[in-house]
């Protein structure tokens, strides 16, 4: 049996898993501070590094800071996370690619490989658990669509341009995305309506009225630095509209915010489609979901008439620690396939 710690340093979040005798005992989550410099990186790493304290088991990395714009590019980005690591954890941390594990060298060699890699790993882990299934990872920003069968994850895409070109990476979220990226029309008073383009609202506030949305999953300021009540949500719903909270009771803006769910959810389901169509998934392969807003790989289930699995289902965990298991997916996969 292993000991591993797994890392995913993301440019909101970073994750942290704990493995003991091949078995996930913690999992831990810490927002990126909204620095303009990748100190903000570093920050983190001390604050995760202060809840494991000193530890000589092996480090495994897996990344998505790189495209933070902190960076100039996701070659500097690249650079800059493995030798943070590298100073902080030593010369035996290895680094997650599409070809398989580097040490710090290859990895900057590799960049191209290692940049924003952790949805790979995810479905790597599961693909050596479950033979085939669409893995869904729905987090704050993106949600991940990957394929996989026969044991292999089935990308076509290997960077981010790619499989936003494959409809593998849907650069929406169920916390960041601003709404005005989910429509740009909304049935309002039995008319549709036409909604603003500006950052009023963002997804968190229509998850907030759906009550979809786990408490603890949102830990960013509101567009209008504002509270997170339903109310202080409806407000800015409602100037998405041109209006404001008063304009109508509680119950249009909550119809709303229903109405744009489902249709985040429905440009999941499309492209959910397509890829099972292109792999021709078995009809018995599952949904298995990911990610704090993995509530939609659930209803992408029912919708597709498919199982679903919870990625915590695939892992050796305790029970205390599956909810972060699955919001943490890529970096419980690192540490497991380590």
């Amino acid at each position: 049996m292993y000991n591993c710690f797994g890392w995913d340093l993301g440019g909101v979040n970073l994750k942290l898993a704990h493995i003991e005798d091949g078995r996930t005992v913690a999992v831990t989550q810490i927002p990126c501070r909204a620095l303009s410099e990748p100190r903000k990186f570093d920050l983190a790493l001390e604050t995760a590094l202060a809840t494991i304290g000193t530890d000589d088991r092996p480090h495994a990395v897996t990344m998505t800071g790189e495209l933070s714009d902190v960076f100039a590019s996701r070659y500097e980005g690249v650079a800059y996370l493995v030798a943070l690591m590298r100073k902080t954890t030593g010369d035996a941390t290895r680094f997650y690619s599409l070809g398989g594990f580097a040490d710090a060298h290859e990895a900057i060699a590799q960049w191209t490989d290692v940049a924003s890699a952790n949805w790979h790993a995810s479905a790597a882990f599961a693909a050596s658990i479950q033979d085939s299934g669409l893995l869904v990872d729905a987090g704050t920003t993106t949600t991940d669509l990957i394929p996989f069968k026969e044991g292999k994850p089935r990308a076509i895409g290997r960077n981010d341009g790619e499989r936003l070109t494959e409809g593998e990476l849907i650069y929406r979220g169920i916390v960041r995305t601003p709404v005005m990226a989910i429509a740009s029309q909304a049935p309002f008073m039995g008319r549709m309506q036409g909604l603003a383009a500006e950052r009023f609202a963002t997804m968190a506030d229509v998850y907030r009225l759906t009550g979809e949305i786990p408490s603890d999953a949102d830990p960013f300021a509101t567009a209008d630095n504002r509270g997170k009540s339903l109310d202080e949500s409806a407000a800015r719903l409602a100037r998405m509209l041109g209006r404001d909270v008063e304009d109508a009771d509680f119950i249009a803006w909550k119809a709303l915010a229903h109405y744009l769910a489902r249709k985040q959810l429905e440009q999941i389901e499309a492209d959910a489609r397509a890829l099972i169509e292109r792999e021709a998934l078995p009809l018995g392969a599952p949904v298995i979901g990911a990610g704090c807003g993995r509530f939609l790989a659930q209803s992408l289930a029912n919708r597709l008439e498919r199982p679903y699995r919870d990625f915590a289902d695939l892992v050796d965990c305790d029970d205390g620690v599956r909810e972060m298991v699955a919001r943490c997916a890529p970096a419980v996969a690192v540490a497991q396939l380590a």
